[in-house]
């Protein structure tokens, strides 16, 4: 899995054969001129040669290959004791909703399978898409088979570098969607400001207040208004939209805090408008190391316990990759990974391709 905030590969190598159970994980880099290209290009305005788009493709599919074969060299795993590999691939563009929707992942998963001889499972959200939904999110499925309980309402929510919200009533179907930013917008900030790839520990927000002002004119953006099912991405949340709806911006501290206050504002509000009733939010993701922004969630939400998903025995650094492993297992078994509930998609519809060995 390379998410949206382009920080890195995660690699979960799962064994589903009595449960869900992971047996080894890393997250490793991206190759620099990989990332670096990635984030310039996955940006609406930004214009590229489809030369450089087929050669970004190519490589990010041997950047995937290098990292499964590291996780089972280190996990003493031959490859052929692998039956599969689910590969989301990375996201460059995302519009469901144009006017000829799609969505586009790139990672050649030919490339995945000539170099790893596993067989591939890939292209997870475009038959979504091409089934009226928002091709996202599709993690809804994973985590209602891992986290739901019948004894309560609770919610698991991802913290990457969009945030997205599956809300697990008690009874009931399945529902999850976008609820705007998370990390792209703080680490794309913090990157052009101070050369950081990401506010550790939130140590730069923390020394910044918030702007009232600035978080007014960011949550009137209509997009935070409009019901699910409805799905974003970098192309839509990046620093030019922050500067269309900012000006003047105040200090870059100030800045920083204010786009933390954001994400952990939109995430509660979508919360008490769609699942008022739920007492526990599990967080997974990237954010999940952000503890002024899981203060600020505990602080807007507090009926609702604010943990980790370690609290429900799962990693919350590889939930994304062991569920993309999940979809792969779904595919191959001919099952249906979407939930319409969710993407607003015509009905279920069996996910992705497969790339054989």
């Amino acid at each position: 899995m390379s998410g949206t905030s382009a920080d890195g590969i995660d690699v979960a190598l799962m064994d589903f054969a009595d449960g869900a159970r992971l047996l080894h994980a890393r997250t490793l880099p991206l190759p620099d001129d990989v990332a670096r290209d990635v984030l310039a290009w996955s940006q609406a305005q930004a214009e590229v040669h489809p030369d450089d788009l087929g050669r970004l493709d190519t490589r990010l599919g041997h950047a995937f290959a290098d990292a499964a074969m590291r996780v089972l060299a280190e996990a003493g795993i031959a490859a052929p004791a692998v039956r599969a590999i689910g590969s989301h691939g990375q996201t460059l563009r995302h519009d469901p909703r144009g006017a000829a929707p799609f969505t586009w992942q790139l990672g050649d998963p030919n490339v995945i399978a000539e170099r790893t001889g596993i067989t591939v499972v890939a292209d997870f959200r475009r038959r979504d898409v091409a089934a009226g939904g928002q091709g996202a999110p599709l993690m809804p499925a994973f985590h209602a088979a891992l986290f739901a309980d019948a004894g309560e309402d609770r919610a698991v929510l991802n913290l990457g570098g969009i945030a997205n919200l599956t809300l697990l009533p008690r009874s009931g179907d399945v529902r999850g969607f976008d609820t705007g930013p998370a990390n792209a917008l703080m680490d794309a900030w913090i990157r052009e400001q101070r050369g950081e790839a990401y506010d550790r520990d939130a140590a730069f927000a923390a020394t910044g207040r918030v702007d009232e002002a600035l978080l007014g004119r960011l949550r009137s953006d209509p997009w935070f208004a409009a019901p699910p099912p409805k799905s974003t991405g970098r192309d839509q949340f990046q620093l030019a939209w922050l500067r269309s709806r900012g000006a003047p911006l105040p200090a870059p501290e100030d800045v920083q805090a204010s786009l933390c206050e954001l994400t952990a504002a939109t995430v509660a509000e979508a919360l008490r408008a769609t699942l008022p009733t739920a007492r526990r939010l599990l967080v997974c993701g990237g954010g999940v190391h952000n503890p002024l922004l899981l203060r600020r969630l505990a602080a807007r939400l507090p009926d609702v316990a604010v943990t980790s998903t370690a609290a429900a025995g799962v990693d919350p650094d590889f939930v994304e990759a062991a569920g993309f492993a999940w979809l792969a297992r779904e595919t191959l078994a001919g099952r249906p990974g979407n939930r319409p509930s969710v993407t607003g998609a015509a009905g279920p519809r069996v996910l992705g391709g497969i790339w054989r060995a």
